[in-house]
């Protein structure tokens, strides 16, 4: 019998209506669970909760909102292994891959327990005679975040960690494809002492997503997805008012420079590029070696190691990735590897029809290598989001700024070399919002932020640390004075002139 997924509104469990969507077992190929399908009349359950609850969480001092934060972050770790092997059983990442998402959302998490600090505004005494300016960073109230597939642990808790510490109540609307686990980490949350209707998930298609960016209430969207539906959600948000904060995708370069460790490079490649099966916006699925001498050293020691990876069942403690999370994906990365192939690029491992024993209906695929890729490929300029890696060759150290300079996606770059002056000199002028120097996956660690450029990010505030609190709350300003005695004639308030 089917499981049954419902929404956390409130505190506890929430059914209603009869639409509903299959989750799956990636390493099966089979229907594992039902996920509610919600309506607008489900949010505005839980918009009711949430305004019944936010102005006493807002009230709440930020010291105690953040041991919520302790408690809760303990109980994530107490529960490590049972969230990754939920995660797993309807993504497809390995346990290590799931607990490694996990472990990222915790250190926002972290980040998040010292709220206080991050929250104080700023001070002036004696702005003029007698006058003391301050600032205060106050919530903003209730706000919402719609997550992706790919991270359903990290991407929530980089949401609603730190905009619950900041005093507001949150309305979380996880993937369809893998809703277990933020569900869970709701139950934690209440757990670690939350109070009810702080944290609300509910689930969810194109409908649910409509009645979150057209809710008056909804002062606020993060949103991590595709670049189509995040422009689509920047623009309805925007036009109804909200800030948003909307990801896309990307297709992530690493520049390899003649003096590159190349066996590094070979061994941070498989990682970056085939790690979770490459479903992730920080993957590295194009490599750009410059110099035909460097590219075809590169791919003499690819080649084996490509083919030396294990792909396994989610888990195998020794497999590197497991399946991809859905028939339609698998489908949707085979036809690239197809566009590619006609498109000219020359095909040296093939990733297609790889089939594990005992598994035979799981949605997996062998790890995939093009050589010879051109910019003008239409799978070059899309993002896959697959385990497949395409090598375009760079002549020069200006072709290798050029190419991601110039690609519709701008989000994370990497570069390896032993020059200091080459990589300082491309960190410098390449047109991408992250750089890594010898750094395949350059995420920024949970106090600093994180957040690409061009059609991989829209709206003007990134993701969690200092950039975070200022997304999730609003400055407010005060100039005040305290006179002493009469507050008429010469001691009357009055703006400054020049004169």
């Amino acid at each position: 019998m089917l499981r049954d997924i419902d929404h956390f509104i409130g505190g506890d469990s929430f059914s209603s209506g009869e639409r509903t969507g299959d989750v799956f077992d990636p390493n099966q190929g089979s229907v594992q669970a039902r996920v509610r399908l919600g309506t607008a009349a489900d949010l505005e359950t839980a918009m009711e909760a949430a305004r019944a609850a936010q102005p006493a969480w807002a009230a709440t001092n930020p010291q105690r909102r953040a041991r919520v934060m302790f408690a809760f972050k303990a109980l994530v770790e107490s529960h490590m292994d049972e969230l990754a092997e939920i995660l797993s059983s309807e993504h497809g990442k390995v346990i290590a891959d799931s607990k490694g998402d996990i472990q990222r959302g915790l250190e926002v998490v972290e980040f998040s327990c010292g709220i206080p600090q991050v929250l104080k505004g700023e001070y002036t005494q004696g702005a003029g005679p007698g006058i003391d300016v301050y600032s205060l960073r106050q919530p903003l109230g209730i706000v919402a975040g719609i997550t992706p597939f790919n991270f359903p642990a990290m991407i929530p808790m980089w949401m609603f960690a730190t905009a619950i510490a900041c005093g507001n109540a949150f309305i979380l609307k996880p993937s369809e494809r893998d809703p277990t686990v933020p569900v869970r980490l709701a139950e934690l949350m209440k757990e670690a002492g939350l109070p009810d209707g702080i944290l609300n998930v509910v689930h969810g298609d194109k409908e649910m997503v409509d009645a979150i960016l057209d809710e008056e209430d909804i002062k606020a969207v993060s949103f991590v997805g595709s670049s189509d539906i995040a422009q689509y959600i920047y623009s309805r948000g925007t036009a109804n008012g909200k800030r948003v904060q909307a990801f896309g995708g990307a297709k992530n370069h690493g520049i390899v420079m003649p003096d590159a460790d190349l066996d590094q490079v070979v061994n941070d490649l498989a990682g970056a590029a085939f790690g979770s099966a490459g479903e992730r916006c920080m993957a590295l699925p194009v490599v750009v070696p410059v110099g035909d001498k460097t590219a075809d050293a590169l791919r003499e020691k690819l080649i084996p190691a490509i083919e030396s990876l294990r792909v396994g069942v989610s888990t195998d403690p020794d497999a590197h990735y497991g399946p991809v999370v859905n028939a339609a994906h698998k489908q949707r990365i085979e036809t690239y590897i197809q566009m590619c192939i006609d498109e000219g690029g020359e095909l040296v491992v093939d990733g297609r029809g790889f089939s594990l024993q005992g598994h035979e209906e799981g949605f997996f695929i062998g790890p995939t290598f093009f050589d010879r890729v051109q910019p003008h490929f239409e799978s070059y300029r899309d993002e896959i989001f697959g385990p497949v890696l395409q090598m375009v060759r760079a002549q020069s150290f200006e072709d290798a700024v050029r190419l991601p300079s110039e690609h519709q996606y701008g989000n994370g770059v990497a570069i390896f070399t032993r020059n200091g002056h080459a990589a300082r000199e491309f960190a410098a002028r390449v047109n991408v919002g992250m750089v890594g120097i010898n750094v395949p996956i350059p995420v920024p660690v949970a106090y600093h932020t994180f957040g690409g450029w061009k059609r991989s990010g829209f709206g003007d505030i990134d993701q969690h640390g200092p950039e975070g609190v200022r997304f999730w709350t609003k400055s407010k300003k005060i100039t005040q004075r305290w006179p002493d005695g009469s507050v008429t004639g010469e001691n009357a308030f009055v703006i400054p002139t020049m004169g």
